[in-house]
């Protein structure tokens, strides 16, 4: 196990995953250093995720509400190699998994003084935008291409890729929590109690905009495949303009369709 800690070693049932990663006693010191208990941490090399490790071992030492921010390329792991043949393929999936398995330790550890510790996480991946390129020289423009600009959205996007793109578009926390509702038959994704909430149904009726207008939302979303015609999307507008008292301004500047 040369170039892994031991506490790593146990940690993967004696597997040597991953080799010179960074001390986690050297990393709990250095944060201890900074003093702060509602620190953001962010490292850009993040390797199996030693400093997310430090940063819940910290928390879970002074009571602490400090964040990280993991980022690792999806580098591979060597062919033939114990990570390999433990089912990691990627540094990135040894990092998740560690994290994963050092939470869980150490709230073991902390027994009932561990309830209220977050180890929660979220992941995401950096990929293109999620709407088609609808840039084209008038020379180049056919039937078919105008056709295919009716759903402006990538092929094999999820409701939760769009979510998060708009989150990142309206600067909107990627930490906030999110959880899904079921209105009149309609599903709805709900970012912090109302900061934004999004429906991509089709035909989302009466009852479900009224029950969106009650959570006092910040920012909507929608896909123009909700509205068969340009008549009912101008009519949500209205609509929201009088069950959330906003001006016209504001209704435009909240609802957004993609």
């Amino acid at each position: 196990m040369a170039g892994q800690s031991k506490d790593t070693f146990k940690l993967f049932n004696n597997t040597n995953v991953f080799s010179y990663e960074k001390p986690i006693r050297l990393l709990t010191y250095i944060l201890s250093i900074v003093n702060t208990q509602d620190s953001l941490i962010l490292d850009f090399f993040s390797g199996s995720a030693t400093t997310a490790h430090a940063v819940m071992k910290l928390n879970a030492e002074d009571g602490g509400k400090r964040k990280y921010i993991m980022v690792q390329i999806p580098e591979k792991t060597p062919e033939g190699s114990e990570a390999r043949k433990a089912g990691y393929d990627t540094i990135c999936e040894i990092g998740k998994e560690r994290i994963r398995r050092a939470g869980r330790q150490i709230k073991e550890e902390l027994g009932l003084l561990g309830d209220d510790l977050d180890i929660g996480f979220r992941v995401l991946r950096l990929d293109s935008s999620n709407m088609k390129e609808v840039y084209f020289e008038p020379g180049k423009v056919s039937q078919a291409s105008l056709f295919s600009q009716v759903d402006s959205v990538e092929e094999g996007r999820t409701p939760l890729d769009l979510v998060f793109g708009c989150m990142v578009d309206w600067g909107v926390e990627l930490s906030l929590p999110i959880r899904r509702e079921e209105v009149a038959g309609k599903e709805l994704f709900v970012v912090n109690d109302g900061a934004l909430v999004a429906c991509f149904e089709e035909e989302i009726p009466l009852e479900t905009i009224r029950y969106i207008a009650g959570l006092s939302p910040q920012r909507l979303i929608f896909r123009e495949s909700s509205f068969a015609t340009d008549a009912d999307k101008l009519n949500v507008y209205e609509r929201f303009k009088q069950l959330c008292s906003w001006s016209e301004e504001e209704s435009y500047r909240n609802i957004r369709v993609i």
